[in-house]
């Protein structure tokens, strides 16, 4: 019974130190609802993306829309 134990909290302790890390941020994204047109400079897009409350914004996909993104 102490080996089992053992492994147990051995496991406890490696699943604690892998877990998410605090201060981790993720990066999410929304298609911009005020950009119009195709996205041809980033810049643009990002400015856009900061009046509808956003970090910033990236164009992307073949029909190169206006992604806004934030830290969520």
């Amino acid at each position: 019974m102490g080996r089992f134990a053992a492994v147990v909290l051995v496991l406890m302790l490696v699943m604690l130190t892998t877990g998410p890390m605090v201060g981790e941020a993720r990066t999410c994204e929304s298609q911009s609802h005020k950009f119009k047109g195709p996205c041809v400079s980033e810049t643009n897009c990002g400015s856009v993306c900061k009046t509808e409350g956003f970090n910033g914004g990236n164009c992307r996909g073949f029909r190169r829309r206006c992604f806004c993104t934030k830290h969520c």
